[in-house]
């Protein structure tokens, strides 16, 4: 099996290499990776050189991308679409990159697998569903309208209809999978959980938007990945499937379990994001009933204990760039 896994030095896709490499001995994998702020090599430390390239190129350059596809011909070889722009702070901030990774950078993929006729799997967001009230007992399904909220959740789901379309258009043999909120090792430090655990490491005091009532339904990375797997091994061309652990938490229910299990004495509150989504939730009984997968990291207090081990044990893989993510919100923020 040879995969091409765009984005593939980023949180996802890093942690995605590593779980197919461990898993299928027969594997090689190709990361393709434009290797911006929010790529880190790394995350691909300990990979065996013989099975894990790197290509530094842009997926939306359709040379690069087309030649790398190009060399897929096995049943069982195909691309595994990560690469995006994902850090909300910064769509609002500018919108631009996340319409060159997202929906150009899609295009460009989509192109190459429809002019070498090889399987794809897009891996999206569920937040391209908006958001559901935080009394409001449903949950997302492939049959929610879409309903984006930021330019990132936007041009991720321009992402996902391009997809569509190419299915329908083209007959290209691409899944989509849509997805919660991922946690997990090798994730940057503008994110939410991994911001609170190095704020915390380096004597700082941790940050909350507004209340901290949003809702997410958190995720193991692993978990995810194992789902990709699954979707990619069983999975049905055209289908759309929902990754999600039933794993509810406000944020600030998951910022005090942080404080509590790092021994740590508080947080502030500061101003909140525009246009902040209330709740997300997902409805994976589909992709569960489906392909068999089942998330294993089911408890976010073990899981969130293993992360912050991570971050403690590997402090030369994010301390080079909190001082400036830090100083990045420092710009924004405003403790009430």
């Amino acid at each position: 099996m040879r995969l091409v896994v765009t984005g593939g030095a980023g949180f996802i896709g890093a942690n995605f290499v590593h779980t197919v490499i461990r898993e299928h001995p027969d594997a090689h994998v190709t990361v393709l990776d434009s290797m911006t702020y929010a790529a880190n090599r790394a995350s691909l430390d300990g990979l065996p050189a013989d099975r894990v390239d790197l290509v530094e190129a842009d997926c939306a350059n359709p040379e690069s991308t087309g030649r790398l596809v190009g060399e897929l011909t096995g049943p069982r070889d195909a691309v595994v679409h990560f690469a995006a722009e994902s850090h909300n702070d910064n769509s609002l901030a500018t919108p631009w990159p996340f319409v060159h990774s997202n929906i150009i950078g899609t295009y460009a993929v989509l192109e190459a697998c429809r002019r070498h006729d090889v399987r794809l799997h897009h891996v999206s967001t569920d937040e391209v569903y908006g958001d559901l009230q935080l009394d409001d007992p449903a949950k997302f399904t492939p049959a929610t309208a879409y309903n984006p909220s930021s330019p990132y959740s936007a041009t991720k789901a321009g992402a996902d209809m391009l997809v569509r379309a190419w299915v329908r258009s083209f007959g290209v043999r691409a899944t989509l999978s849509n997805c919660s909120n991922n946690y997990g090792p090798r994730q940057h430090v503008e994110k939410f959980i991994p911001r609170q655990i190095t704020t915390i490491l380096t004597g700082g005091r941790p940050r909350l938007y507004g209340s901290g009532a949003n809702v997410r339904d958190w995720i193991h990375v692993d978990d995810h990945n194992a789902a990709v797997l699954a979707i990619l091994d069983r999975g049905e061309p055209g289908r759309t499937y929902l990754i999600g652990a039933d794993g509810e938490r406000s944020n600030l229910d998951v910022m005090q379990l942080l404080c509590e299990l790092m021994d740590h004495d508080g947080f502030d509150h500061v101003t909140d994001r525009p246009g902040h989504d209330l709740r997300y939730a997902i409805d994976a009984t589909a992709t569960r009933d489906e392909l068999g997968w089942r998330p294993q990291h089911t408890d976010l207090r073990e899981g969130l204990r293993q992360t912050i081990d991570w971050y403690r044990e590997n402090r030369a893989w994010w301390e080079p760039v909190k001082e400036r993510v830090e100083a990045q919100y420092a710009r924004t923020e405003r403790v009430l």
